[in-house]
């Protein structure tokens, strides 16, 4: 079907669907259970063409206090083309970046109050799959490459990129690669602050790649295929909580 002229199309245009949502922070420390100690504010825009993109502003309260900003892209088949980034520690300023995702390698620009001036480029042997900015709203996007057909089962996804090792996200932003290994429990009726949704179920497990080894982190997430998050749990010394607490659509 032919495209109508320019001058025959409405003057307003909107194509896309959007998804605007904050996530709670919460400690479940004995000592502090249920404090809230951050919270995440996020924009997904899925364009018409099936690239979308995810706005994420997060505010950790634990000192040294974290503040980051994230914009992460996607293209129509979920896979990762580019990233920028902001990030303070510490009311202070720690840097900031962009990554680009080629099929045959990753790249990224960065300025750090660290290392001061960076550029970065890593081969890939195969396309990036996914990339982790620490923004709580795209943990959810990894939970797509798991075959939820081998419930109970660990799965390999053999290479990720992370923007900062550190189990906060309070370092770089620099490129760091590691393996992920993850669990898909099975499905669920889940009732969080935003809602009651249908619901996967997933368990990211220890990685001992990581600098400091990340205990077990539990996720749930929309079953609709969005993948949208739901609530987490991290469990060992972390004992933190996340929940959806508000979620519009337009």
């Amino acid at each position: 079907m032919s495209q109508a002229p320019a001058s025959k199309l409405p003057i307003l245009q909107r194509d896309h669907k959007s998804v605007m949502g904050r996530i709670k922070y919460l400690s479940k420390k004995p000592e502090r259970m249920d404090q809230e100690r951050g919270r995440e504010y996020f924009r997904i825009d899925v364009h018409a063409d099936g690239t979308r993109t995810c706005v994420a502003h997060t505010e950790i309260d634990d000192r040294p206090s974290v503040m980051r900003d994230a914009i992460y892209s996607l293209d129509k088949n979920w896979m990762p083309t580019d990233c920028a980034m902001r990030l303070s520690v510490d009311s202070k300023f720690m840097g900031s970046g962009w990554f680009r995702f080629h099929p045959a390698y990753a790249e990224c620009e960065t300025w750090t109050a660290l290392e001061g001036r960076i550029s970065q480029r890593m081969d890939l042997a195969e396309p990036l799959v996914t990339f982790q900015n620490h923004a709580i709203a795209c943990d959810a996007w990894h939970l797509r490459l798991i075959d939820r057909q081998q419930p109970g089962k660990v799965q390999r996804v053999k290479q990720i990129l992370l923007s900062s090792p550190d189990h906060r996200g309070a370092t770089g932003p620099l490129l760091y690669s590691i393996g992920l290994s993850l669990v898909y429990v099975g499905p669920e009726k889940v009732t969080v602050e935003a809602g009651t949704f249908d619901a996967w179920h997933y368990q990211f497990v220890t990685n001992p790649e990581l600098p400091q080894e990340h205990p077990p982190y539990d996720v749930w997430c929309t079953a609709d295929g969005e993948f949208l998050f739901l609530k987490g749990g991290v469990a060992g010394y972390m004992q933190t909580h996340y929940e959806l607490a508000e979620l519009t659509r337009s």
